[in-house]
């Protein structure tokens, strides 16, 4: 594979050295400063570039074009913002991307309720604690019926658990779940996050799957004229969220997605640590089923507290929690191997450490939350130790 970096720019407090210094060739980033639906400049690509070039590495994938919550509800002005979305494809394509990824989650991206949650051994790990976010939900955020969405022992702990929250706590709850996405200006007061949920009314699950495939039915074909594999990210956590539908949260959810728009530049984010927050996704399973359109992965592993959907997880070591990594990368180096026999010219999957645990001087740097430079240079080492095992010309199986 193709060892990748997530950078969010000069911001950044991990440097691309930093990156090449771990072990990485290429590196993920974004346009994080341009507004959500605008097309993006083409003087900014090719400064991100030369910021990039400047740090001895190359910009290899795009994570991500922002999506419009315009897109997703199909209301306002999402017919422009699909236009500027094809336009920002070829605009990135003629700067030399091959790869972009995105997600199609409602308001809300990745959601955690504890962004520097203490570990057995001292480390700082990102965790979803099911009971804080019920009681969030129901009595911070005060969503009209929200207690309806939790069965009756859950909605009774998060009441108790509330009682004796302390005011920071309740501050940093709503700080930690409205944050959006990592690294983006977009950030989401409590009355703000009520009327982005409002916006969604009427929107049930099948509704945003059919939006979905008609954003796809609209960009694949001008992804296919560039040359850019489009790879959807899942959802994190897998399941519904303040009464919000996810529709890529399982294997038949992406199956869906992939026989509706049947076209290889219509392709999948393997994300293990997003479908590795459910007990009934097998994560080699689905790297084995859908290996032709996996254009892009994050290999990341979670710790479940429960088998139960949903559940409180938080974010492991890479190497421990549920997901069998050596099984998900045997698959991956197979894949590979047949693109190349194949003479496919993306036979070299960009994969990159998903997230890390703050450890050693991790814990003063400041970086942002889920990327810190020590515990992904230590995930990647890890990880490429695998790789290397498996393919060893000798001793290997691949």
């Amino acid at each position: 594979m193709r060892h990748t970096w997530r950078w969010f720019g000069p911001v950044d407090r991990v440097t691309v050295q930093d990156a090449a210094q771990a072990g990485a060739v290429g590196i993920v980033s974004a346009l994080h400063h341009i507004p959500t639906g605008d097309v993006w400049p083409v003087d900014e690509i090719q400064k991100r570039h030369a910021e990039i070039k400047a740090g001895g590495l190359y910009w290899d994938v795009v994570e991500s074009v922002w999506m419009s919550e315009d897109i997703k509800t199909q209301t306002g002005n999402w017919k422009q913002h699909i236009t500027n979305w094809q336009e920002t494809l070829r605009r990135l394509s003629a700067s030399g991307i091959r790869t972009v990824c995105y997600n199609f989650m409602p308001v809300l991206d990745w959601t955690r309720t504890d962004l520097r949650w203490e570990t057995r051994h001292g480390a700082r790990a990102m965790r979803f604690d099911l009971t804080d976010f019920a009681a969030f939900d129901i009595h911070i955020l005060k969503r009209p019926n929200a207690a309806a969405d939790y069965p009756d022992w859950l909605a009774e702990e998060a009441a108790r658990r509330f009682a004796d929250m302390p005011d920071a706590k309740i501050a940093a709850l709503g700080r930690n779940i409205g944050a959006g996405l990592p690294g983006s200006a977009d950030g989401y007061t409590l009355d703000q996050l009520l009327e982005k949920l409002r916006s969604y009314h009427g929107i049930d699950r099948a509704r945003l799957q059919q939006n979905l495939i008609d954003f796809l039915s609209e960009v694949v074909p001008v992804a296919e004229e560039v040359g850019i594999n489009l790879c959807a990210h899942g959802d994190d956590p897998p399941w519904p969220l303040l009464g919000l539908p996810r529709i890529l949260s399982t294997e038949d959810d992406y199956a869906h997605m992939l026989k509706a728009v049947d076209s290889r530049a219509n392709g999948v984010t393997l994300c293990t640590g997003s479908l590795g927050a459910r007990q009934d996704n097998d994560l080699p399973f689905i790297a084995k089923r859908f290996a032709d359109r996996i254009h892009f992965v994050h290999l990341r592993n979670v710790t479940r507290d429960t088998d139960t959907v949903p559940c409180s997880f938080f974010e492991d070591e890479h190497l421990e929690g549920g997901t069998d990594m050596v099984a998900v990368i045997a698959a991956l180096l197979a894949e590979e191997k047949r693109r190349l026999d194949a003479g496919l010219s993306d036979h070299q999957i960009p994969m990159r450490p998903d997230h890390g645990q703050e450890i050693l001087d991790d814990v003063t740097r400041g970086a942002q939350p889920g990327y810190p430079a020590i515990g992904r240079l230590k995930g990647l080492a890890e990880l490429r130790g695998i790789e290397r095992t498996l393919s060893h010309p000798n001793y290997g199986i691949i």
